[in-house]
């Protein structure tokens, strides 16, 4: 039993995802209220409020981005959409694929943009962002927690890599 408590204790506990307590511990570590803020809507609302999750899902990107080109002193507009945020921060921390030789790993920086463009094309489309007509379309919570997944792993990707960047 004792080899088993804390596997039991993680699933009976309300974290849905495994990686919650990971991206939850990363964005403690970087102090910043608006990255704080928009990872605990996210978790909160994935099952009850599926559109307002899917917003804060992408605000969170957006928050470690700015967050990340803050630290390092590195400019950008306000008004900068998340695709270019992103390029910037990740090339500023090695994590833009023209900057890897080794293909799988070009291709796997190269399918984290396509992340980053898919998430803001779901927030675009679904989430409570924009005004709906009536045809709008509501995402179910699986896509909430889709959308918030995503961004947990690639926000936790992006704040360790910055993290070990800072140490070097």
């Amino acid at each position: 039993r004792e080899e088993f408590d804390s596997l039991l204790s993680m699933l009976e506990s309300e974290s849905r995802s495994p990686s919650d307590g990971n991206v939850s511990a990363a964005v403690q570590r970087v102090s910043s209220d608006y990255v704080s803020d928009a990872w605990h809507k996210a978790l909160d609302r994935r099952a009850t409020d599926p559109e307002g999750a899917i917003t804060a899902a992408r605000t969170l990107l957006e928050s470690v981005c700015k967050h990340i080109l803050d630290e390092m002193a590195m400019p950008y507009k306000d008004t900068e959409e998340l695709p270019k945020l992103y390029s910037l921060a990740a090339g500023q921390i090695n994590l833009s694929p023209s900057q890897h030789a080794e293909q799988v790993i070009k291709h796997i920086l190269g399918s984290c943009q396509s992340i980053v463009e898919a998430l803001r094309a779901l927030r675009n489309r679904l989430s409570d962002a924009h005004g709906k007509g009536k045809a709008g379309v509501r995402p179910a919570p699986r896509h909430a927690e889709l959308a918030v997944n995503l961004s947990g792993t690639m926000a936790l990707s992006l704040l360790e890599t910055w993290e070990s960047r800072k140490k070097s």
